[in-house]
């Protein structure tokens, strides 16, 4: 199964209803939603649309070091969770997040530990990060690792989590042989029971309608 979507809602939540049956909410990243909206985002939704929720930009700053800011972050994404009915958590290192050891074994810790709180959990590695290694650590504790499958290829695992920040950073958009090389990858993924492709650049909304197009979807 693929699923596509965008990261935050490009155009009018209830547009993009109309397009897509997943998205991942970025305002949980820097502060909650409020009550209001995540009602209305519940009450728009059709039936078996799926939110997945970043997690708060506190976590990565700390480390993913357990102590009180982790704790409160963590409380208000479950709350937020709780009313979406969202399962999914992806929490993303910052760029200073470097692969060592001391780093991996805090990572792996919070990991294992978020796990109790979401059915699955997402960790974004920092640039300079092994793909195939973070599948590795992340598999260990029933996590996965997001990539860019067209700058290091498909994960191995049986499941699949991707993250399209643009061929040129966030401000630039997919041209068409780069959706049809990505629709080429994706058709390869044939060991997925389970792929999710999450477009975050800034055209994301027509990139993502295009590669859905591209895939027959």
């Amino acid at each position: 199964m693929i699923t596509v979507g965008c990261a935050g809602f490009p155009v009018p939540a209830t547009r993009y209803f109309r397009e897509f049956m997943f998205v991942e909410v970025q305002e949980t990243h820097m502060s909650m939603p409020g009550p209001g909206t995540i009602r209305r985002w519940r009450r728009e939704a059709p039936e078996g649309f799926r939110f997945a929720l970043l997690g708060p930009r506190e976590v990565g700053q700390e480390g993913f070091r357990d102590g009180k800011v982790i704790e409160t972050a963590l409380k208000g994404l479950e709350s937020v969770a709780e009313e979406l009915e969202a399962k999914t958590a992806v929490f993303v290192a910052p760029p200073e997040f470097a692969p060592s050891k001391t780093n991996k074994g805090m990572l792996r810790d919070f990991l294992q530990a978020v796990r109790t709180r979401f059915d699955r959990v997402v960790y974004e590695p920092a640039p300079g990060w092994d793909p195939d290694e973070c599948d590795e650590l992340t598999q260990e504790v029933g996590a996965l690792a997001a990539r860019d499958p067209l700058v290091s290829g498909l994960s191995r695992l049986p499941t699949g989590y991707y993250r399209l920040h643009g061929p040129a950073g966030h401000k630039s958009r997919y041209e068409d042989p780069a959706i049809e090389k990505l629709a080429d990858i994706a058709r390869g993924g044939k060991h997925h029971k389970d792929a999710t492709y999450v477009f975050t650049n800034v055209d994301m909304f027509a990139d993502a309608k295009r590669f859905k197009k591209a895939l027959k979807l």
